[in-house]
């Protein structure tokens, strides 16, 4: 039987089950591009055989940084941003980080520049910031961070880390999805104008429209609300030239299948609906909601490796990454009626 001491294992119990050095052990710890393979492997079998933690407080002093990410989100439950939340802690963890999470009740400066601060006191290694609004973004312009910063959903023409779903490219699918159906135009129903996920998506619908030749109709605006949904489907229910809507997300989709049904407007039969997220529900939607599915796991993945580049090279690049969502055709598109 193996004898084992009282005290947690240590950084040289490692090295020398390893049969390496203890600055070896540190590197793979940290991730250090310059450790074969092989001894990656043998280092990661003895950490994983001993039960060894890494002192994190240990290692702060001696990098000063620790192996912790801040993240500065709104305190929100629109799905969008509370997935993406979940899936950066994933992410993190995965690369051997912990996350503290900074809400704010509003994405202004004096809020951003708090939560930036505290990450700042517990020596985080680098911030993620899901900055979805105009406002957000103007106030990490004027945050000075001092730390590797990487954005979600930020202002595409800012000179900084950003990565984001690919939203023109979704609402571009979406719209041909409904052209290719038969239907003459397409009507959307958008998100808050100060969102650039909105905005991105009001670009791709009205792209799809130009490229096919289509009437571009009014925007219908709105916020992300079911309840503002169900407002903008009681008008768009009494225009019998209404035959196809694209809405910026899926609960303003459930509130227009409300709408188009209490007015006796069939879906698909006489109206089709598309959304965007593909929220859980949306597959048991009354009818079932074509929408389109952001990868919000590719987004985080994207996102860590972004900030872990500028955590090892120290140096703050301007690298945009686009993810491409999916098209998730359901039973709510069908022919416009004239043609069936």
């Amino acid at each position: 039987m193996e004898n084992r001491t009282s005290r947690d294992p240590a950084m040289t119990d490692v090295a020398r089950l390893a049969g390496v050095s203890h600055q070896t052990v540190s590197r793979v710890l940290n991730g250090h591009p310059n450790v074969r393979e092989q001894t990656r492997l043998r280092v990661r079998a003895a950490i994983a055989e001993l039960g060894y933690r890494p002192n994190r407080a240990a290692r702060a002093l001696v990098t000063g940084r620790s192996q912790l990410i801040g993240v500065v989100a709104q305190n929100s439950t629109l799905y969008g941003p509370a997935w993406l939340l979940a899936a950066v802690e994933q992410a993190a963890a995965e690369a051997g980080f912990a996350v503290s999470v900074g809400l704010v009740k509003a994405l202004d400066r004096a809020s951003m520049a708090d939560a930036v601060e505290r990450h700042r006191d517990q020596r985080v290694a680098g911030i993620v910031a899901i900055a979805p609004t105009a406002s957000a973004n103007e106030a990490l312009a004027e945050v000075s961070a001092g730390v590797p910063l990487v954005t979600i959903d930020g202002d595409p023409a800012r000179p900084t880390p950003l990565v984001t779903v690919d939203q023109e490219a979704g609402a571009h699918s979406a719209t041909r999805h409904l052209l290719e159906a038969g239907h003459s135009t397409v009507w959307h129903v958008s998100g808050p104008p100060d969102w650039f996920d909105s905005a991105g998506r009001v670009r791709g619908w009205r792209r799809a429209l130009e490229e096919a030749g289509a009437e571009v109709p009014p925007v219908v605006s709105a916020d992300w609300s079911a309840a503002s949904g169900y407002r903008a489907g009681q008008m768009l229910a009494r225009m019998p030239e209404v035959t196809a809507v694209f809405a910026a997300n899926d609960h303003l989709a459930l509130g227009i299948l409300r709408a188009m049904s209490e007015r006796g407007r069939r879906v698909p039969q006489d109206v089709s609906v598309v959304g965007f997220d593909d929220v859980p529900e949306a597959a048991f939607f009354i009818p079932p909601l074509t929408t389109v599915r952001p990868d919000f796991d590719a987004v985080a993945r994207e996102t860590l490796g972004l900030l872990l580049a500028q955590v090892s090279d120290g140096e703050v690049g301007v690298a945009h990454r686009t993810v491409a969502p999916t098209l998730v055709p359901r039973a709510s598109v069908a022919p416009p009626p004239d043609s069936l």
